[in-house]
Parts: C-alpha cells; sequence; structure tokens
C-alpha cells in the first residue's frame, strides 16, 4: 500500500468512524491535495484490495473488516486520557476502603461514561486467597445460609434446607470445628483438607455428620468453582444508540447476547499477551458487527479481564488509550 493509500484509508475510516456516513471522493480532495480522479481511482484500488466496501446507498466507501484491521495495525496512534479522566480513574483503584470487585465496578460505570460504550468486566479470584472464615446463618422455615469470606475481602454464600432432624446447634459446632481447624488455608487446599482432616473430627462429634458435612463440602465446591463467574456489565443500552442498532430485530438481537453468559464468558477466554487486545467483528466470538477491546489485571489476590464492546466503527484510539491507562494502572506494583 503506497503512503498516499494508507492516509487515504486513515481519513476514510476516521471519518466514517466520526459521522457513520460513507465517505465520497470530493470531502478527501482537500484533505490530500489530490482531484477528486486521483481519489476515486484510490478507492477503487484500495476497495480491490479488500480495504473499503461501496454502500449500497451511495456512491461513497466505508472500511471494511479487514480496512478497520489495518487501520488499528498499522495507522492509529492511541490517544492519552484526559487529565480528569484519569483522576477519576485513580481515585478509585487508590480507595483503600473499597474491595477490588467493588472498585471494578465503579470503574465500569466511568468506562461506560468516558466512551458511551458497553464496558465488562470478568473477574477471578487466585489461588492467593486464603480461608479467612465460615459462617452460618439461620433463615425461616429451617433454611440456613453458608458463608464464606477469604482474606482477600471476596464473600459468597449458598443457601441449604436443614432437615428437622437436624438440629441447627450441630450445624454451628460443625462449623467452629471448620474454622477451627482451616482458616488460613489456601482455598484451593481446602477441599482436600475437609475429606481428609476435618471429616473425621465431625464425624466423632455429631450423629448425622454425613448430612452436615455435605453442607460444607457443596459449599466450597461452588465457591471454588464460582471463581470465573463474576460478571458485571455496565451501559449495555448505550450500544443502542449506534445507527447501526436502528431496527428491532438488531436490537433483540444484541440484548440476547448480553444476557447469554456463557456468551459473555467466552471473552476471557479468547487469547490476549497482557497488553491491550482488539477483536474485530467475527474475530470477536461474541458478535460480528461489533468490536472487542479488553486487557487483563491481576492485583491483591485476584485477576480478571476488563472489555469495552462497541459497533466495529468504534474510537478505536481513544479506546485503546484508555485501557492501556487502566492496565497500567492496575498491573502496577502496590506503593
Amino acid at each position: 500500500m503506497s503512503e498516499r493509500q494508507k492516509e487515504l484509508l486513515k481519513e476514510i475510516v476516521e471519518s466514517y468512524i466520526a459521522t457513520a456516513k460513507p465517505v465520497g471522493s470530493k470531502s478527501l480532495c482537500k484533505k490530500l491535495c489530490c482531484s477528486s480522479a486521483t481519489i476515486r481511482n484510490e478507492m477503487a484500488l484500495l476497495e480491490t484490495l479488500g480495504y473499503l466496501e461501496k454502500n449500497h446507498i451511495s456512491s461513497g466507501r466505508i472500511p471494511s473488516e479487514a480496512g478497520y484491521k489495518y487501520y488499528v495495525a498499522n495507522l492509529m496512534k492511541p490517544k492519552e486520557l484526559s487529565e480528569k479522566d484519569a483522576y477519576k480513574l485513580q481515585r478509585i483503584f487508590r480507595n483503600q476502603e473499597l474491595t477490588l470487585s467493588d472498585a471494578m465496578e465503579a470503574c465500569l460505570e466511568i468506562i461506560s461514561e468516558i466512551t458511551n460504550y458497553t464496558s465488562i468486566v470478568l473477574g477471578k479470584s487466585s489461588s492467593e486467597n486464603s480461608l479467612q472464615q465460615v459462617s452460618i446463618i439461620p433463615l425461616k422455615e429451617g433454611n440456613i445460609v453458608a458463608l464464606v469470606c477469604t482474606d482477600r475481602g471476596i464473600v459468597q454464600n449458598k443457601q441449604f434446607h436443614l432437615p428437622s432432624t437436624i438440629p441447627i446447634q450441630e450445624v454451628v459446632t460443625a462449623c467452629e470445628i471448620v474454622n477451627k481447624m482451616l482458616i488460613g488455608t489456601p482455598i484451593n487446599e481446602v477441599s482436600q483438607r475437609l475429606e481428609f482432616e476435618i471429616k473425621p473430627v465431625i464425624a466423632e462429634k455429631i450423629d448425622q455428620y454425613e448430612t452436615i458435612f455435605s453442607i460444607f463440602t457443596q459449599t466450597f465446591h461452588d465457591f471454588a468453582s464460582k471463581t470465573n463467574e463474576t460478571v458485571h456489565v455496565n451501559g449495555k443500552n448505550l450500544l443502542l444508540k449506534e445507527p447501526e442498532y436502528d431496527n428491532v430485530e438488531e436490537i433483540r438481537n444484541i440484548m440476547e447476547k448480553f444476557e447469554d453468559r456463557s456468551l459473555i464468558e467466552k471473552i476471557d477466554s479468547t487469547g490476549h499477551d497482557g497488553g491491550v487486545n482488539i477483536y474485530i467483528g467475527a474475530e470477536s466470538e461474541f458478535d460480528p458487527n461489533v468490536t472487542v477491546i479488553k486487557t487483563t489485571y491481576k492485583k491483591n489476590g485476584e485477576e480478571g479481564t476488563i472489555a469495552i464492546i462497541g459497533p466495529k466503527r468504534m474510537e478505536y484510539d481513544r479506546v485503546v488509550g484508555l485501557l492501556t491507562f487502566i492496565n497500567k494502572e492496575l498491573n502496577k506494583e502496590d506503593e
């Protein structure tokens, strides 16, 4: 691709991102100091190369998926975050009173406010979490809640129905044994120690120990299986403001995808290199008409993925600049 063709492609991509309107040759003549005929010839060549497409309702061109990919890889320069927006995010990340999970939820609101796109965080706790406490909370009608808390502030609960033949005090006694023997144990070691160390002790002191023991085994099993299931989505409706979603069928389709948890979790499974990664159209594995830009974090024993979803006609330079800033903030060593 010649330098003029690169400049032309850059102008067309950025114009279409800004206006959502096909770009004609006349609007580019002054910017590129070329005649309309020259621009049309170059546009035709870029179309032949697969970087532009002709809109069916206009003589103008729009970027193809390949055009966006070339622009991102070769022509785009990330924009630095404004001081105001940087301060908003830093104030959240440096707030010692917030758990990381709460900080990420607050971060999503700011991301969607800055970009006007949908933002997602997919979090998971790492093996660095250790058991801090297990609590049993009695409810009405024979129901109880088992509450697990880690030293990193991660809390999860599971509800059970307790048979009338089992006194609540026996469950509390078993809970005291678990706390006495397992506090400080890494979460990924709890289930094994529960089976081989705790079960014999509970069996000696409690008659219906099998039923009570199953409460704790299920609780910890669920805790372990849910480490990849923390999903928060902010600004789903923002995407609907884009002209790409101008009919009911397109709106219904994208909203159904946002409600599909397994589809959202695929965003986290897509490969990444630790920086900011861009997946355009079909390669996003979410929807062929969107772009997903994401980064990962690991801090205070928790790790996860932050993703921004927008149309393929996304302001790539702003979003990449934003996620680059967040990546550095979250992955820097604690001072």
